[in-house]
């Protein structure tokens, strides 16, 4: 089975994907974006978001990304085609611009005046929609709230479908039913080169993190649709 490689949302860190890292084991590895996680404190930008998932890849590996992960695997996918065996994309199909930029600016104004610039806020949150082994994950992860302009910044003016159109790779859209975030979901299928569009019955936005388990089934049958290093050079399957 080919490597898989998983893109955190804003705020978070590559611990949001522990129980998918538990259910696929060794061949699955999580990276941190700039200014989340173990890069806490670094600015965030675009281009430095695509160095990090590219350097958490060894051989061609599927790419998965959630929420704001999931925009970034779409450019680290369009950017380096020749790392990115297929592309999973979660949660992800709205098309970012002013209109999203506005209400992540708002949000992040409302909670940097609250105690502890919203911390106790996003505590209670993950713990009230996430198991609470995940959850105190998560929480040890770090919630980067100050991160969310210069994320903003950054997503402003991305041509993310044209960013999807350039990459030649199978490509998965997996949208909770109940996500906000899949509104544009049938014009980022239209721009795939090879992409299917998959939705997830009673799910919201945290469909990764809350259904876990079936989340990481769906990666795996993906996983299991790309040829393999061995595949390619005509060795035994790993």
């Amino acid at each position: 089975m080919v490597p898989i490689v998983f893109v955190h949302g804003i705020r978070l860190s590559g611990a949001a994907w522990a129980e998918q890292l538990e259910h696929l084991g060794a061949s699955a590895r999580a990276v941190d974006l700039p200014g989340h996680g173990t890069r806490r404190g670094e600015r965030f930008t675009l281009t430095g978001a695509v160095d990090a998932v590219v350097e958490g890849i060894e051989e061609p590996a599927l790419v998965v990304g959630h929420s704001l992960g999931g925009y970034v695997a779409i450019a680290a996918a369009a950017r380096h085609p020749d790392r990115v065996a297929g592309l999973v994309v979660a949660d992800s199909t709205f098309l970012p611009g002013r209109t999203l930029e506005t209400p992540f600016r708002v949000a992040h104004g409302l909670l940097m005046r609250l105690p502890e610039r919203g911390e106790r806020l996003s505590r209670w949150q993950f713990r009230s929609v996430l198991s609470p082994k995940l959850a105190e994950a998560v929480i040890s992860g770090g919630i980067a709230t100050e991160v969310i302009p210069d994320v903003a910044k950054a997503f402003a003016d991305l041509d993310v479908l044209a960013e999807l159109a350039t990459y030649p790779g199978p490509t998965w859209l997996i949208n909770g039913a109940r996500d906000h975030f899949r509104r544009h979901e049938r014009r980022f299928l239209a721009a795939c080169a090879d992409g299917r569009l998959i939705t997830v019955p009673e799910a919201g936005h945290y469909l990764p993190m809350v259904r876990g388990e079936e989340f990481s089934r769906l990666v795996l049958d993906a996983a299991r649709c790309l040829p393999t290093k061995s595949d390619a050079t005509g060795g035994a399957p790993r």
